[in-house]
């Protein structure tokens, strides 16, 4: 047995299925599901299939890079508190930026002090909505060499520094080594560094974005890692089946079984 709490993400995986039965066919494997939108799911049929949430995305619009933004993220990540409630997810996600299909909203190439000073305050109030609600907030790291460019501050080492300048056990990261390959490599070190400020990891390989053994990255020897440091949190694969999903989380599974 894996001694990680293994998800895999519907949005990516069973794709030729309609959502409601991906979620079953992942719940049957022995997985807890990862969803993305809440507002376009039907989440009465959601919670019918028994299912075990393991996060989903946890803000509707903004970003943490100006004041206006920043303020409409902590705002609709207050309207995502009573669908994360209903489905049971104890972990909600977002990022620095906004992503409108998967690209920056508003790119931002240039990083300054007054925006980090304003994404400090803005998480700030989102650990404490956290606190209150009960669940934790994770900040993704993204890369924006291939999948997301203009996303200031969104490189593991950037969202792990705010995440450590917050210091609230309602803020961590969703340290996403997929996106950390890309853009900075040196994965096992990473991964001591973050150490217990991670709220969750997610994976897939690099190049393509399908399930580990299909690219680069040694998950194995990350996977004992991970023990090593005792973490038994959740490890979630956010990748594209290369073929067959079944075969895909079988060597998800796999990766991570010491």
């Amino acid at each position: 047995m894996s001694p990680f709490d293994l998800a895999v993400s519907a949005e990516m995986t069973f794709t030729e299925l309609a959502f409601v039965e991906r979620v079953q066919r992942i719940s049957e494997a022995g997985f807890a599901v990862e969803i993305w939108s809440w507002q376009d799911k039907d989440l009465d049929a959601l919670v019918a299939t028994g299912a075990r949430f393991s996060s989903m995305t946890g803000y509707l619009h903004g970003d943490l890079f100006d004041e206006a933004g920043s303020a409409e993220l902590v705002r609709t990540a207050q309207l995502c508190l009573a669908p994360a409630a209903k489905l049971g997810v104890p972990r909600l996600n977002f990022h620095t930026g906004e992503l409108v299909d998967g690209q920056a909203a508003r790119p931002q190439y240039r990083t300054t002090g007054a925006m980090w000073l304003t994404a400090q305050r803005a998480l700030e109030k989102i650990a404490q909505l956290g606190e209150d609600a009960g669940v934790v907030f994770c900040l993704e790291n993204l890369n924006t060499i291939v999948d997301h460019p203009g996303v200031p501050m969104a490189r593991a080492k950037d969202t792990l520094a705010l995440v450590e300048s917050v210091s609230h056990p309602n803020l961590k990261m969703m340290l996403d080594l997929y996106h950390a390959q890309i853009g900075e490599g040196n994965l096992i070190e990473l991964v001591r560094r973050c150490g217990d400020n991670i709220g969750e990891i997610q994976v897939a390989d690099v190049p393509g974005r399908c399930e580990p053994g299909t690219g680069e990255i040694n998950y194995p020897a990350i996977a004992r890692v991970l023990a090593e440091q005792g973490y038994t949190g959740t490890i979630g694969l956010e990748g594209w089946a290369s073929g067959d999903s079944d075969t895909a989380l079988d060597a998800f599974r796999k990766a991570f079984t010491l």
